[in-house]
């Protein structure tokens, strides 16, 4: 049977009542673009009761595979949301990566060796099915995009935005209290303000194909240095859903762009990696250059920038999609507040201090492993090439191979929204670190650690010595209280919360509605949780 590619939805342009209002209809949140960030902000925003509006230019979801390796922490906060399943059910799991130079491996790693988590360390899935399934979570909650509403002009006033929307039927107005722009890497919002990027765009050049093949191939991530069926210094191979494989070339600096995107050179270069025997057909190519780069403040007045639109990182270490989401998850509960009146504006402070803290060190390791993927001088492919050496039989060597760290989520430590411990704490998970997730029950009933949490204040009792509240009131709002442990409402039958937040009775973790630890003590104190929310929420 020839191979069918998947066939993206089409949305029609449709007419909406703005359109035909004699003053701009205003709305709480406007967001511009209906990409992967896009949605999830709507939704999570839909999700805490916040009506959004989302404009998208284009007619349909992404061309092409793109932000392929969907990480831990962002299926965490997609399953948060109600969108996770789809998402683990069709993509493909793997936690295994292979490294090699040449003909040889060198090394394999595991990146969830620990069991007891929820979500698997990584999920393979085209971005178009990620945006697919994103968009039913969103028609679920009632929500909608106003496909083939482009912005075409904005003005910026101090309590609101005044946007200008093309359409087929020309354009009308709309006013917003804050508008967020999710419109990616060539962001036309960013242009409208004129807003430049800060750092660094490199000269190499990496052909992305996506393949359509059955070969008798594991599921992990294949990462080659020098392979021996390639003239370019890395090639990097995994597989994604439907059967289609992601194969990244790195090509030469001066390699032209359009040319090497034609088939007729694409075909032999994989046939030459994949062998004679192997059957494929191609269903995606592009050619991209990496960059480094960040704006240097994410809030802008009304204007807030996530995703692509706010940095840009190169694609090894599957940080660009998941970085994006995680800003999402970081803005939209400190928006909510905002909007309702219990949290001043410049808690919007925090959203640039703690994601750009997040996008640096993303940028700092995309950095470092273009650095070693692809050495510059002659000291530097020295250094490399004798690390590569030493790997195959050197576990310490190991830790210095660089092909392409992958995502993981920031422990945001230095964030001024983080109550500092009073106590000694030997677990790994500080005040700023995301939580991690274990195995409980829950009257009974097998359950996941951060389904407890949910999307609000949370403070966690460890066997607590006396009777609790249900809610510690503060004026951020009530903060629910639950217990945990032997004779709880929520045991920890496996004994995993106790290891990973080394847990005592009595222990306390303040959690934020993104899940986040804000504070921790050793006793539960009503009046310490109070001051810790009033910090996290920029109140003190």
């Amino acid at each position: 049977m020839t191979y069918q590619p998947h066939q993206r939805p089409i949305f029609d342009y449709e007419r909406v009542a703005d359109q035909d209002a004699k003053e701009p209809a205003h709305h709480p949140v406007v967001i511009v673009g209906g990409g992967l960030v896009g949605l999830t902000m709507a939704i999570d925003l839909v999700v805490k009761g916040v009506p959004v509006v989302v404009l998208e230019k284009g007619e349909t979801v992404s061309e092409g595979s793109r932000s392929i390796c969907q990480a831990k922490r962002t299926l965490e906060i997609w399953d948060r949301l109600g969108a996770g399943d789809p998402m683990v059910e069709k993509g493909i799991t793997w936690n295994v990566g292979k490294v090699f130079h040449r003909d040889r491996l060198l090394y394999q790693f595991d990146l969830l060796p620990e069991t007891g988590h929820k979500m698997p360390a990584f999920v393979n899935l085209q971005q178009y099915y990620v945006e697919e399934y994103l968009l039913d979570r969103l028609h679920a909650l009632g929500g909608a995009v106003r496909w083939q509403h482009a912005l075409e002009a904005l003005e910026r006033h101090d309590d609101h935005v005044r946007l200008t929307v093309a359409t087929p039927d020309g354009p009308y107005g709309l006013t917003c209290d804050w508008l967020i722009a999710c419109d990616g890497a060539r962001s036309h919002v960013r242009r409208q303000l004129g807003l430049e990027f800060q750092g660094e765009v490199f000269e190499d050049k990496f052909l992305i194909t996506d393949v359509h093949m059955k070969p008798d191939f594991p599921s992990e991530r294949w990462f080659w240095f020098e392979p021996p069926f390639h003239d370019g210094q890395t090639a990097l191979l995994h597989r994604q859903a439907d059967d289609i494989w992601r194969i990244d070339l790195q090509m030469g600096w001066d390699a032209d762009v359009e040319a090497e995107k034609d088939p007729a050179r694409v075909i032999p270069r994989i046939r030459q990696m994949l062998g004679d025997d192997v059957d494929f057909d191609i269903d995606w190519i592009s050619l991209y250059v990496f960059q480094c780069r960040t704006l240097e403040d994410y809030v802008h007045g009304r204007v807030i920038f996530a995703g692509d639109s706010a940095h840009q990182v190169s694609p090894f270490g599957a940080r660009g999609g998941n970085g994006g989401v995680q800003d999402v998850d970081n803005l939209a509960w400190k928006l909510k507040l905002i909007l309702d009146g219990t949290a001043p504006v410049r808690l919007l402070e925090s959203y640039t201090e703690e994601r750009l803290f997040a996008a640096r060190e993303n940028i700092l390791n995309s950095t470092r492993a273009t650095d070693f993927m692809t050495p510059k001088t002659g000291t530097s492919r020295t250094v490399r090439d004798t690390t590569l050496a030493m790997a195959e039989a050197h576990p310490f060597a190991r830790a210095l191979v660089n092909p392409g760290r992958l995502s993981v989520p920031a422990h945001l430590t230095a964030s001024a929204l983080n109550t500092p411990d009073d106590d000694a704490f030997d677990g790994r998970l500080g005040p700023g670190s995301p939580a991690t997730d274990a195995p409980v029950q829950v009257a009974g009933q097998e359950g996941w650690w951060l389904d407890q949490l949910g999307e609000r204040f949370v403070a966690a009792v460890h066997e607590p010595p006396g009777d609790l509240p249900e809610e510690v009131e503060t004026p951020a709002g009530p903060v629910s209280v639950i217990a945990l442990g032997e004779g709880q409402p929520i045991a920890d039958p496996d004994g995993h919360l106790i290891d990973r937040y080394d847990l005592q009775p009595g222990t306390t973790y303040l959690f934020r509605p993104d899940q986040h630890i804000a504070a921790r003590w050793r006793t539960f104190d009503a009046a310490k949780i109070d001051a810790a929310v009033n910090r996290a929420c920029a109140l003190d």
